[in-house]
């Protein structure tokens, strides 16, 4: 997908600029990869910087109840190109890498989207002292393997994957219990839909993942991790282990 943007701050005749993702489909802990074309105008400028935003839909920001729909997104982490002259009518490709951290919000999880989960790649130009900022091409985020684990293993205990929403700042420390390893300044929850059969006076649990480069936790409800070894991904294994933990705050689950 692509986009092509006449940069408006600079009037009629402006220069354009068409950034493609190369590999829209990645991991977190991945590298977004992206070619950035500018066509000049019909004047010489001077592009003093090309600036990659990776921005996601997050929920303290949207005014309705819209799941799909964002309008203002959070910017997750960023990365700059280094500027360059652009003169009348020529064409310069630069290309650019943006390394996602490892606790991205996800879009995708078992290979399926997931209800409200976005992310995007925005590409802004600072040309000739006037910033630019272009429209955004949104990308997906899928599930590290071990996150699908989990997912799975919910699934596989009756749970149905609902949606997810991210949400800005740290984890609420309700209690010391809560062990958080949270690194950044946002939190991704996933909500399940609980098992017709418990009857625990929710409709949902929610789940947040913490990921980290070799392990990751996941906080059922509010409640203490449960942490996972990518080294040790046993299905199996996993599905009782989170089973079990699960059980210690939803008693008719065990």
């Amino acid at each position: 997908m692509a986009f092509r943007k006449f940069l408006s701050a600079l009037g009629v005749n402006a220069p354009s600029v068409e950034t493609v993702v190369e590999n829209p489909k990645v991991n977190p802990g991945g590298t977004l990869r992206v070619v950035v074309t500018a066509v000049g105008g019909a004047a010489d400028v001077d592009v003093e910087r090309v600036r990659l935003e990776v921005v996601v839909r997050a929920e303290d920001r949207e005014v309705n109840g819209d799941k799909t729909a964002w309008k203002h997104p959070y910017t997750v982490v960023t990365a700059e190109i280094a500027g360059f002259r652009l003169l009348a009518g020529e064409t310069v490709t630069v290309r650019g890498e943006v390394v996602l951290p490892w606790e991205m919000p996800l879009t995708h999880a078992l290979g399926a989207p997931i209800t409200g989960g976005r992310a995007a790649i925005r590409t802004e130009l600072a040309v000739d002292k006037s910033v630019d900022q272009g429209d955004f091409d949104e990308f997906e985020v899928h599930a590290l393997p071990a996150q699908d684990a989990i997912v799975q293993a919910y699934t596989d205990l009756g749970f149905r994957l609902h949606e997810a929403e991210v949400k800005i700042g740290f984890l609420p420390t309700l209690a010391p219990r809560m062990k958080s390893q949270q690194t950044a300044q946002y939190w991704q929850e996933i909500d399940f839909f609980y098992p017709e059969r418990l009857q625990w006076g929710k409709a949902e649990l929610e789940t947040v993942f913490v990921a980290r480069e070799d392990s990751l936790d996941a906080h059922p409800g509010g409640n203490p991790p449960a942490t996972f070894v990518y080294d040790e991904l046993d299905q199996q294994a996993w599905t009782e282990s989170l089973k079990k933990h699960v059980a210690t705050y939803v008693s008719s689950l065990a």
